[in-house]
């Protein structure tokens, strides 16, 4: 006896399988849900990943030779240079400027997205930053880190 085909037209095999209007809303919900729930827990994890310690204002009492100030890891500030912070840039570039030994074709224009370079002026300092490309002068470096040396 030959076997029986089904119709796949009927209304038996249809309810068989599963409304994608409902499936997609809910796949999409549990995915949002692992998504959240998963970077909570790997941001709870390790806390100082990704993050260093990032100073802005610092008191006064605190800026004393050998000091160090800025992010910890200078990965991202490679480049340095020793001299002393004055206020004010050149041509809108840099907020201070570095005056180095050696003339005004030494001066490093700076600017900074971690450190407040107010409180340093007027001091010889070590700075870690990272060159970014200028206009108008020779060097411009986005200071990282800065080294009180006097």
């Amino acid at each position: 006896m030959p076997e029986e085909i089904p119709n796949l037209n009927s209304d038996e095999v249809s309810k068989k399988r599963p409304n994608p209007k409902i499936l997609t809303p809910l796949l999409l919900v549990v995915a949002l849900g692992l998504g959240a729930f998963t970077g909570y827990w790997f941001a709870g994890r390790n806390p100082t990943s990704g993050s260093e310690e990032i100073t802005g204002v610092i008191s006064e009492d605190k800026i004393e030779k050998g000091a160090e100030f800025g992010v910890k890891d200078t990965e991202n500030f490679p480049d340095k240079a020793i001299g002393v912070i004055e206020a004010g840039g050149e041509n809108g570039e840099g907020t201070h400027k570095l005056i180095r030994e050696g003339g005004p074709s030494q001066t490093v224009y700076l600017t900074s997205s971690v450190l407040d370079l107010d409180q340093f002026v007027g001091k010889k300092v070590e700075v870690n930053g990272a060159t970014t490309k200028a206009q108008k002068v020779a060097w411009l470096m986005d200071v990282g880190k800065i080294k009180v040396l006097e």
